[in-house]
């Protein structure tokens, strides 16, 4: 197959998936290696940012994924939805900030940080896809874990959870919840390996 004709290829897979897909997955069915695939994407969305189209290629973390241009956003918005989306409130804005940056984190630990049940929230973000399961944690009860979404990375912006700003520094009373968490969890994985 000619690179254009890859090129092509892979535009029409991320058309029809409508979701990030993974280049190693992609490289895989078309025969190719992951740089050449991963190359052909970066080719494809400079041609559609230089175009000004009203689609773009994004990437975030080992997945390519076609978009709406930001540009042409609102008159996207405006003809295929009737009403504007829900924003987050900052209850949710504060249970997503804890995930994006401690991740993989548990309800429990969650609500240590915020001295409050966040039952509610985790369930509201995991049902806008801001947030998704990940395994349980190694100790009794086994507490389900949880981590960001592709579609926490589309919905701020950012190619990987390494472009989040830097937290300010923690006050002496963070530090020493987290120190107590942390002795807690060993505490509880000491005493699991203990029944083994």
């Amino acid at each position: 197959m000619e690179l254009k004709e890859l090129e092509h290829t892979i535009e029409g897979i991320l058309f029809a998936a409508g979701e990030p897909v993974p280049v190693g997955r992609m490289a895989a069915t078309l025969e190719q290696d992951v740089e050449t695939v991963d190359r052909l994407c970066r080719n494809l969305a400079d041609e559609y940012r230089f175009d000004r189209r009203g689609m773009c290629l994004v990437r975030t973390e080992d997945c390519w994924q076609m978009c709406t241009a930001p540009e042409y956003a609102d008159p996207i918005r405006q003809t295929l939805e009737h009403r504007k989306p829900p924003k987050l409130s900052q209850t949710a804005l504060e249970v997503l900030t804890i995930v994006a940056y401690f991740q993989p984190v548990t309800r429990a630990y969650i609500e240590q940080i915020r001295g409050v049940d966040s039952s509610y929230t985790v369930g509201l973000l995991l049902e806008r896809q801001l947030i998704e399961e990940a395994g349980r944690l190694a100790v009794p009860g086994r507490p389900m874990q949880f981590r960001t979404t592709h579609q926490f990375l589309r919905t701020f912006g950012l190619s990987s959870l390494d472009e989040l700003p830097e937290l300010p520094a923690p006050s002496q009373e963070g530090v020493q919840m987290t120190l107590d968490l942390e002795s807690a969890i060993a505490k509880m994985q000491e005493e699991e390996a203990g029944e083994v």
